[in-house]
C-alpha cells in the first residue's frame, strides 16, 4: 500500500496557520529493513512531533537534526535542506539492519500557498508530486498526477519512478540532489452505510487508517459534528444511487437500522460484481435468510459468495460496537494488503477477483536522469 503524507499533511497546514516554524522529515530511500517505508514522514517543531518515520535511535537523530536546523539563521543551506544517511545497525544499534536516507526540509512562511494546494489536492482525491531541491533553498515544485508543472520552479515534467515507487532521490546531469516525492490520496474506499453504534465506531476505528470512508445515512443528525479528514457524509433517502456512483474496487459495509433497506442495498451492491469486498453485519441466521430471499429476486448462488456475513475476525465474539469496529478494521486490512499483494507484477492472485478493476496510478514522464 503506497504511502500517503495525508496525517503529516494535516500538521504541516495546521502549523502554517499558526505560523510555527518547522521542519519536513522524509524518508527518502531505503536499502535493506527499516522501520517505514520511502515516502514516510513526521513534522518537527521545536517542541513537538507529528506522524513518525519508524520511531526508536532513528526518530531521536532525525528530531535532533531538525531542531538543530530550526536553530540556526535562515538563508543557510545547512538550515532549510538536507539529506542525511543513516546505517541503523552500526551507527544506531537498531536491529532493522538497513540503510536509511532521510530528507529535512525547512517550511518557510511562503511555503503556505505551497502545501494549502497540496492540502486541496489531497482531500479532493487528486494525486501530486513534488519537487525538492536537496542542494540549494530553491522552492519545490509542484505537479499533478500526470506529471505536469503546476506551481514552482522545475522542468515541465516530473521524472517516472515507476509502478509502487512513491519517493525517491534522483540525480540531474549537474550531479545536483532532487527528492521527487508523492502526495497520493487513499487508494481504498469504503463506503459504510449506517450511522449507529457500530458504524460511528468504525468510523472511529477508520479515522486514521489508509483509506477514503464514506459514510452514508438517511438521518443527517446521526452525523456527529466533527468528521475524521478521510471520512465524508452522504446523507441521503436514495443509498442505492450511492452504490451505483461509486468507483469499480470500492469496499462496501451494510450496517443499516433497517434489514430491509439492509437486503436492498446488498442486492444493489451484488448486481454489480466490480467491488474489491462486500461485508453486511449480522448473524449466520441473517445470512441465510438474505441468501433464500436474494436468490429469489435472481441473484444467482455464486455470486452471494461474495457477501461476507457475519463480518469480522474469526474467533472475536464480543458485541461492543468498539470492539466489531475494531475486529472489522482488523479484517479489511487483511483485504486490502490482500489486494495490493496480488496487483504486484507476477503475483499469484489470493485476493478477490474484483482485485483487477482496481486502477493503477498514472506515473510522470521521465525528465531527469
Amino acid at each position: 500500500m503506497a504511502t500517503s503524507m495525508g496525517p503529516t499533511l494535516n500538521a504541516v497546514t495546521a502549523a502554517a496557520a499558526k505560523a510555527v516554524p518547522r521542519v519536513l522529515v522524509t524518508v527518502a530511500q531505503v536499502a535493506g529493513s527499516a522501520p517505514r517505508e520511502p515516502g514516510a514522514k513526521m513534522l518537527i517543531t521545536q517542541y513537538h512531533a507529528f506522524d513518525t518515520i519508524g520511531g526508536g535511535h532513528l526518530e531521536m537523530r532525525a528530531t535532533d537534526i531538525a531542531r538543530e536546523m530550526l536553530a540556526m539563521p535562515l538563508g543557510e543551506a545547512r538550515a532549510e535542506r538536507r539529506l542525511e544517511r543513516f546505517p541503523l545497525g552500526p551507527s544506531l544499534g537498531q536491529c532493522c539492519g538497513g540503510v536509511v536516507h532521510l530528507a529535512f526540509e525547512r517550511i518557510m512562511p511562503e511555503a503556505g500557498d505551497h502545501f494549502g494546494t497540496l492540502a486541496r489536492r489531497w482531500r479532493d482525491g487528486q494525486d501530486s508530486w513534488r519537487l525538492i531541491s536537496l542542494d540549494s533553498v530553491t522552492a519545490p515544485a509542484l505537479y499533478d498526477g500526470a506529471g505536469a508543472l503546476l506551481s514552482g520552479p522545475g522542468p515541465a515534467l516530473l521524472p517516472k519512478l515507476g509502478p509502487g515507487v512513491a519517493c525517491k532521490v534522483r540525480v540531474d546531469e549537474r550531479g545536483k540532489q532532487w527528492l521527487v516525492d508523492s502526495c497520493l490520496p487513499y487508494r481504498r474506499r469504503l463506503v459504510l452505510f449506517g450511522a449507529g453504534h457500530v458504524g460511528a465506531a468504525i468510523v472511529r476505528a477508520m479515522a486514521e487508517l489508509p483509506c477514503q470512508v464514506t459514510w452514508v445515512d438517511e438521518r443527517d443528525d446521526m452525523f456527529p459534528a466533527v468528521l475524521p479528514a478521510n471520512v465524508r457524509v452522504e446523507a441521503t433517502d436514495t443509498p442505492e444511487a450511492v452504490v451505483a456512483q461509486a468507483d469499480a474496487g470500492t469496499t462496501f459495509l451494510v450496517m443499516t437500522h433497517s434489514h430491509a433497506l439492509d437486503q436492498m442495498l446488498s442486492e444493489h451492491i451484488l448486481r454489480r460484481g466490480d467491488f474489491a469486498w462486500f461485508g453486511l453485519i449480522g448473524s449466520q441466521t441473517k445470512r441465510s435468510q438474505f441468501e433464500r430471499r436474494l436468490r429469489e429476486r435472481g441473484i444467482p448462488a455464486e455470486r452471494l459468495n461474495d457477501m461476507v456475513c457475519p463480518i469480522g475476525l474469526p474467533g472475536i465474539k464480543d458485541k461492543a460496537p468498539a470492539v466489531i469496529a475494531v475486529s472489522v478494521a482488523a479484517q479489511l486490512l487483511q483485504v486490502w494488503e490482500a489486494l495490493d499483494l496480488a496487483a504486484l507484477p507476477g503475483a499469484a492472485s489470493t485476493a478477490p477477483s474484483a482485485v483487477s478493476t482496481v486502477a493503477t496510478p498514472a506515473t510522470p514522464a521521465d525528465c531527469l536522469s
